[in-house]
């Protein structure tokens, strides 16, 4: 296929680089590539070997691991070597490159598969490169990609139009109005905060008296400036201190504070119905109800950040489609699974906070563009199905089965099972890190988030037979670990 072709000459350049052998397979197998240093040792015995035991000690360990990760002298690493001096530092990545993609696996670019329990962190709800969204690519790209926003396409206006009826139809905000489509789910954040504040204005007056945003403890919500400002994590805060003046923090499912935080000074309240980066934490029923309420009695906008939850994640549409409407939010905020893997992000608005709006107090230049609107208009068609969010839940108690097992067998490791749908935490009381190495180099990627949390967002489509052999690989790398 053409489009192949640069990533197959990439590959091939950086293996002619590398010292390891070629391994001839198909894509579709799992596959442990030795480096050379490994591969000239596996034939000489321990007995007569003249490396060092630390050395023998290394290739027996890959030599038992089916995914080891990629050694010093493999095509992985020739290529993390020429690129890393380009890209600014701001993750530590493991060593694997991943090449190719499909449904819930990924493959690196030593042909090695992986399972993956990540999805791209609750991105590819479809699963990778969905045939669906592959398709729409290729003929959208080849259609129009964008022409700006100051002119109409049929893309934008048709996505919003199916944002606004889901969301009604299923049980989420029941006064849902208009949509602000925009890059991602920061953007998405930083527009909500804006409404909020010129809601504010308008309750409160020019005088600024309504102003502040309230946020809480564990939340994640974006690293702009008006997002990380309503992110109170010190690790994300304070190498770009002072945070924007007026943001307020409290604490998560504590109801009896709630109106002594959220005052006739607070313009706009967001919170996450569950906080995925920050362990994923639950808010409880009485919770969103009880800060709903007190919303509506100072004048707040109440902003749900549904960019981790949404989009079905939990088995419903919206992670707050089963509260009742006095529990519903002013603002949805969605990126993530909206794009499948294609950034795009949105605001879902009710009519008060939209009538606020006027013509240039917003913008962006390619939110909206007719090649990311396409793409999540197919995308929310799919992730909005009935029978895929029953699928969901079905999955889910397949994964607290064998959440529960592995805490009745470590009861000292496995301190709370937490989370909902396909959003699952499974909290330890030690540093996961070597879990996940050990979970990665048996094929399977899963990553951790809030202090000592295992977090699980495989993509929904999974199957159950996949979750089996998932959850039986970590199985194998925390008794590794032990």
């Amino acid at each position: 296929m053409a489009f192949r072709a640069p990533t197959q000459r990439a590959v091939a350049a950086f293996a002619r680089k590398a010292t390891a052998t070629p391994v001839k397979t198909t894509a579709t197998t799992s596959i442990r590539t030795l480096s050379s240093q490994a591969t000239a040792a596996a034939s000489t015995t321990s007995t007569s070997s003249s490396l060092s035991q630390s050395a023998q000690d290394a290739i027996a360990r890959e030599a038992s691991l089916p995914n080891p990760d990629p050694a010093e002298d493999s095509a992985s690493a020739a290529m993390v070597r020429d690129h890393a001096r380009y890209m600014l530092a701001t993750y530590a990545r493991p060593s694997p490159v991943f090449v190719r993609g499909e449904g819930s696996h990924l493959w690196d670019l030593e042909n090695r598969k992986y399972l993956d329990f990540t999805s791209g962190i609750a991105v590819n709800g479809l699963g990778h490169c969905d045939p669906g969204v592959a398709r729409i690519l290729a003929d959208q790209s080849t259609t129009l990609m964008h022409a700006s926003n100051l002119y109409y396409n049929p893309w934008t206006g048709a996505l919003s139009k199916l944002l606004v009826e889901k969301t009604r139809e299923t049980g989420g905000m029941h006064d849902a109005a208009t949509v602000f489509v925009c890059n991602s789910g920061s953007e998405a954040n930083e527009a909500a905060i804006k409404f909020a504040r010129k809601v504010g204005k308008l309750r409160g007056g020019d005088e600024g008296g309504k102003h502040e945003i309230v946020s809480f403890q564990g939340s994640f919500h974006g690293r702009t400036m008006g997002s990380l400002s309503a992110t109170p994590n010190p690790k994300y805060q304070k190498p770009f201190s002072p945070m924007l003046p007026g943001f307020k923090y409290g604490t998560y499912n504590d109801v009896s504070a709630l109106n002594e935080l959220v005052t006739e000074s607070t313009c706009g309240v967001i919170i996450e119905p569950i906080q995925g980066e920050g362990g994923v934490n639950v808010a409880t029923d009485e919770f969103l109800t009880a800060l709903a309420k007190r919303c509506r009695e100072v004048g707040a906008v109440l902003i749900y950040d549904e960019i981790q939850c949404g989009m079905s994640r939990t088995g419903t549409f919206w992670a707050h489609s089963h509260l009742p409407a006095e529990a519903h939010p002013d603002v949805i905020t969605t990126a993530k699974a909206l794009g499948n893997g294609f950034p795009i992000g949105a605001a879902v608005i009710n009519g008060t906070v939209s009538e606020a709006m006027m013509v240039g107090d917003h913008g962006t230049t390619f939110g909206g563009n007719p090649l990311a609107c396409r793409l999540a208009h197919y995308t929310v068609s799919r992730l909005s199905d009935e029978g895929l969010q029953s699928e969901v839940l079905a999955k889910e108690k397949l994964f607290r089965a064998k959440f529960e097992e592995l805490q009745a067998r470590y009861p000292e490791l496995v301190s709370e099972i937490r989370g909902k749908g396909l959003i699952l935490g499974l909290q330890l009381t030690q540093d996961p890190t070597p879990i996940v190495q050990a979970a990665r180099e048996r094929g399977l990627l899963v990553i951790t988030c809030g202090t000592n949390t295992l977090r699980f967002v495989p993509p929904l489509t999974i199957t159950e037979e996949e979750i089996a052999q998932g959850l039986a690989v970590l199985e194998q790398a925390i008794e590794a670990t032990r």
